[in-house]
Parts: structure tokens; C-alpha cells; sequence
């Protein structure tokens, strides 16, 4: 296929993927999909399994799991009388699809001329997937099944035909059944769009010269990731970090990563990380690799989509690690884990290319969710709030302040949707001061969430990163660390996981106040220029100890408007002082 017209197809086959993203995110029924986009669809190769194209509205996190879950599908389906035009096939089983419980994924056909040409599919979080913590985050759980249902690969659809028997025995397992099913069919109608979309496509320029761009696609992203791989330096770059516990034991648990360049071929190889824990702080090993994917993406931007981009990179997962779970492990808090081997992957490899690597992101989903009989409607009502933080810094920029996790949230449900939804109320919203890391370039600051019930719920939390702080680089400082406090009965409370607690009850006035971590530094804080220093305090994003004690600030005056302090620096006496700071830390280096 020349130039020109590859260029067309691969914006075509994106724009499909877009609209199946697009109208799948304006038709779903629950928030966490219609406000919150955790959702991802895409056009994968029937034999292979591999991405053809994925829609740029959904979930990195999602970004190889499904070309993973879809490939190790495709045999199943085969075994069991293959595909036929208008199936739907379904699955959230994590050890075989990845992710964890609420995560379901379903495949459907597209055939051109009497040929399946391509697999479609579609993953939505639902909002309850039963078990015992409504919305699935069960920080307490030892067992799979105590997380609620899980689906084998099963066909929902046969020919355009529900199976309402099947339907009808998952959704009463749920606690929101009137939501999931409208959710199921926001998923199958993206499929209706999918094969519309393609089927023009498709006619135009036939199966044998769709099949040719497509390879065409794949080998040239595979070049030109092999191309940036081989300019890196040959070695092996390490690093670690730790989860804090597992829910259930206070123990840390390390993720060891060695980087390997060997050529144009990259190595993860995760050795020494830690066993497989008790609690729920496992992830599946295809979203581990779906992890290590987003993070080097993050280096190369500019690389496309598509299964070429995956085919240079390796991977060592030893099997009874936490990052290879097997039956009947509990995976809820895949996303503390699967954040962590993100940020890993930035520390290896900002060893050996630092003006890519930025310093950590603030790495936890902190996943609160409210769960009770509504007092007004009599039903079940699920309300999850997942929070934003900071990002790292990099050498080309400060960290996003209050951002939503690169890995695995597109965007937070608007307050006034939250409150309408659930017997909930946000007393206050604010950013944290003082928590991106310190650097030349400053990790973004996090942000802080009080939330009071009003009537009695129950609520649950999976959050990590309160005793490893986002990591900095290059001599940038940790940003601050996530910190969840209970108001119960007028009584403060910790839980004694720090960021983790299942089923705790609330009665209506209690609150619980969740502040996310700030992103890490990068760079040597005394490498900042003053100007950007006197514009952070003048934001609020740093104090004015803090631009002193770790900047070298000097104020040359202070004035007051109403509760708010603006700040002048002294230029010249504050360089002088770093002068002096930066001669005392040589001679204590020295």
C-alpha cells in the first residue's frame, strides 16, 4: 500500500475506534463510564489478536490488555464452534482477560465477503460486580470469588440473539442490575457502529489491501520503536519501589525492575519481586505487561498505536510473584500495583534516558466507595470517587497539578453528578500545599477531598502510596504521600492500613477527608529559576518555609489581601544564598 493512502486507512480505522470510544461513553448508564470514560474500544486482527487501532478516549490501562485478553480469546472461541456474524462473546475473568472483576470485556466478529477480517471489542467497567463490598473494591478480600462474580467466556449474543437466561442470572449477582444491563447494551450498540464504520471501509478497498496496510501499519511502528530502543545505551538499569501492604499484613512489598537494552530489544525483568501476597494487592500478568507498555509509551509519544509497538519488548514475570496472579489470588487493587510497575518503569528508565523519564506520578487510584440503600429511592445505590494528584516532574516541564492517573482514569465525575446520585456531600475541595516533590522541575501538587454522608452507607477504600512517597529523579524531592482521616460519631479515625478499609459504617454526618499524593521532583531544586519560585508561593503551591529552606528564597516582602499573602523576592540576596547552599551541600557530598 503506498504512502498516502496507509495514511488514510490508519486515520480511518482511528476515527473508528474514536467513535466506537465516543458513542459508547454518551449511551452508557452508570457515571464511571458516561463521566469518567473507564471504558476502551477497539479493531484487533482475527488470528493474532494483535491492535489494529483503539479509540484515544479510554483507558491507557487498558491499551495491551486488550490485545492480550483478545488473543488468548480468539482459541477459545475456536474451540467452541467459532465465531458466527453477530456474536457477542463476554468475560471478566482476570487471569485470563486481565484487570480485575469489574472490567468486562466483550468481542464480536466483523465479516467482509463471508470472512471474518477483524475482531471488535469493548471493555466497560461496571459499577457492581457483586461480592462483598459493593462496587468490587474489597480491600479485605483473600479470595477471588469474596470480590464478587466472575464471568468465564461465554457467548452473550449467538447470531444477534440474547441469551436473557445467562443475562439474567449475572445481573442477580449485582447490586445496580438496572445500570449493567444498560450498560451491556451501550457496549453491544458500539458494536453495531464498529461494523458500520468498517464495512464502508472495507468496500472501498477490499479485504487483500486492508489486510496489506494493516501489516504495513504494524511493521512500520515496529521499526520505529526498535529505531529509539537501539539509540539507548546497551546495559541493564535498575530500580525499585514498594507497595505499602497488602490489606492485610503491614509489610511492604517490592517491585524490582531491571531494564535490559540489548540492541533494538528491550528486557523487563521483574526478579526479586516480592510472592504473591494474601490480600488483594495482586494484578494479573497480561496487565502487567499492559503497565510496561503504557510507561515506555509515555518516553515515545510519537509512536502509533497498533501491535507492532509491543513486538521489540520482552518480558521476565516470575510466576509466583504478585505480579503474576493465579487462581484463586484476589486482584481488586490491581491498580496500586499496576500504577507502581508504571512508575518503575519511568525510575529504570530514567537512568538511561532522563530527558524522556519523568519523576513518579502520585500512583494510587484511592478508590472510595460509598454503598447503602438510598433513603429516597429504597434501592441499592454504588457511588465510587477516585481522586486526582500530581504527576511528576520531567525535563521538559513541572507536573500536572491535580491530574487524573495517566494509567487508568480519563476524567473525575463532576461533584454536583456525585451528590445527585448518592446520599453524599462535599464539604470542601482544595489543593495541597507544600506536596508536589521539590526540583528544577516541581512534581504537580495533590489534592485534598472531604466528603460527608447523609444518610447511613457503608463505605470501603483501596488506596496505597502513604509510606512511599513518589519517587523523585536527578536529585528531585518525594512528593508528599496520600492521607485518608475518618470523621465517625465526632471521633477521629486512621484505619490501620492507612489508605485501606472495607465495609467501614457511617451515619449520616459523619465524613472522611482523602488528600492524594503529589508528583516527584526532577532535578536539583537550587536548578529553579527564582522567578518560578516566587510565582509557586504566590500560588499556593509552596510555602514560604519551603522556598527558603529548600530553594534558597529570600523575601524581600510580604503583604496581605484578605487571608491571602503575596510574596516578593529579594533576587540577589536569594542567589547569593544559594550560592552558599549550594557550596554546603558539595562539602557534604564531597
Amino acid at each position: 500500500m503506498d504512502t498516502v493512502t496507509l495514511s488514510v486507512v490508519r486515520g480511518a480505522l482511528d476515527q473508528v475506534a474514536n467513535e466506537m470510544d465516543l458513542h459508547f461513553i454518551q449511551s452508557a448508564f452508570s457515571p464511571i463510564i458516561s463521566e469518567m470514560n473507564d471504558c476502551a474500544n477497539g479493531i484487533y486482527h482475527p488470528v493474532t489478536g494483535e491492535t489494529i487501532a483503539q479509540g484515544q478516549y479510554g483507558l491507557p490501562v487498558f491499551l495491551a490488555n486488550m490485545q492480550l485478553a483478545v488473543g488468548r480469546l480468539i482459541p477459545i472461541v475456536e474451540e467452541n464452534g467459532g465465531f458466527r456474524p453477530g456474536d457477542v462473546w463476554a468475560v471478566n475473568d482476570p487471569y485470563l482477560a486481565g484487570t480485575h472483576l469489574s472490567d468486562v470485556t466483550m468481542i464480536s466478529p466483523f465479516y467482509h465477503e463471508g470472512e471474518v477480517v477483524a475482531l471488535l471489542a469493548s471493555t466497560g467497567h461496571w459499577m457492581d460486580i457483586g461480592g462483598g463490598a459493593a462496587g468490587g473494591w474489597a480491600p479485605n478480600s483473600t479470595d477471588i470469588h469474596q470480590e464478587g462474580t466472575m464471568i468465564p467466556p461465554f457467548k452473550l449474543v449467538s447470531e444477534g440473539v440474547v441469551d436473557e437466561g445467562a443475562l439474567r442470572f449475572v445481573l442477580a449477582n449485582l447490586r445496580l442490575p438496572v445500570e449493567v444491563r444498560g450498560d451491556i447494551a451501550a457496549m453491544r450498540s458500539v458494536f453495531d457502529i464498529g461494523q458500520k464504520r468498517l464495512a464502508r471501509l472495507y468496500e472501498r478497498y477490499g479485504a487483500a489491501e486492508m489486510a496489506s496496510g494493516v501489516a504495513e501499519m504494524m511493521d512500520r511502528s515496529e521499526k520505529l520503536v526498535r529505531s529509539y530502543i537501539s539509540e539507548l545505551p546497551d546495559g541493564e538499569y535498575e530500580f525499585v519501589d514498594h507497595i505499602d501492604n497488602d490489606g492485610h499484613s503491614d509489610e511492604a512489598l517490592p517491585i524490582r525492575l531491571k531494564a535490559i537494552v540489548r540492541g533494538d530489544e528491550l528486557l523487563f525483568d521483574f526478579t526479586g519481586t516480592a510472592k504473591s501476597p494474601r490480600g488483594t494487592l495482586n494484578l494479573p500478568e497480561i496487565t502487567t505487561m499492559s503497565a510496561c507498555y503504557v510507561g515506555f509509551k509515555h518516553l515515545f509519544p510519537e509512536v502509533p498505536i497498533n501491535g507492532g509497538t509491543f513486538r521489540p519488548i520482552r518480558f521476565v514475570i516470575p510466576q509466583d510473584s504478585m505480579l503474576a496472579a493465579k487462581y484463586p489470588k484476589p486482584v481488586g487493587g490491581y491498580l496500586e500495583v499496576s500504577s507502581a510497575v508504571m512508575n518503575v518503569v519511568f525510575g529504570a528508565l530514567a537512568k538511561v534516558t532522563p530527558e524522556r523519564a519523568p519523576a513518579a506520578w502520585f500512583g494510587t487510584t484511592g478508590a472510595l466507595t460509598f454503598g447503602g440503600i438510598h433513603p429516597d429511592t429504597g434501592r441499592y445505590f454504588v457511588s465510587t470517587w477516585i481522586y486526582p494528584g500530581g504527576y511528576g516532574g520531567s525535563a521538559t516541564s513541572d507536573g500536572l497539578v491535580h491530574g487524573t492517573s495517566p494509567l487508568s482514569l480519563a476524567k473525575i465525575m463532576s461533584f454536583e453528578l456525585a451528590e445527585r446520585r448518592a446520599p453524599i456531600r462535599f464539604r470542601n475541595v482544595s489543593l495541597r500545599d507544600d506536596t508536589g516533590g521539590a526540583g528544577a522541575r516541581m512534581g504537580g501538587c495533590g489534592s485534598s477531598y472531604e466528603i460527608e454522608t447523609l444518610a447511613d452507607c457503608s463505605i470501603s477504600i483501596l488506596g496505597d502510596r502513604v509510606d512511599h512517597q513518589p519517587f523523585g529523579i536527578l536529585g528531585g524531592g518525594e512528593g508528599a504521600g496520600n492521607d485518608v482521616t475518618f470523621s465517625l460519631q465526632g471521633q477521629p479515625w486512621v484505619p490501620p492500613m492507612r489508605s485501606k478499609c472495607q465495609n467501614v459504617m457511617m451515619r449520616a454526618g459523619d465524613w472522611v477527608r482523602a488528600s492524594s499524593p503529589g508528583g516527584g521532583g526532577y532535578g536539583n531544586p537550587l536548578d529553579r529559576s527564582l522567578e518560578l519560585v516566587e510565582r509557586d508561593l504566590n500560588l499556593g503551591y509552596i510555602s514560604r518555609e519551603t522556598a527558603e529552606a529548600v530553594f534558597g528564597a529570600v523575601i524581600a516582602e510580604e503583604t496581605r489581601a484578605g487571608d491571602r499573602s503575596r510574596y516578593a523576592l529579594d533576587m540577589p540576596a536569594s542567589q547569593g544564598k544559594r550560592n552558599e547552599m549550594s557550596a554546603e551541600g558539595a562539602r557534604e557530598t564531597a
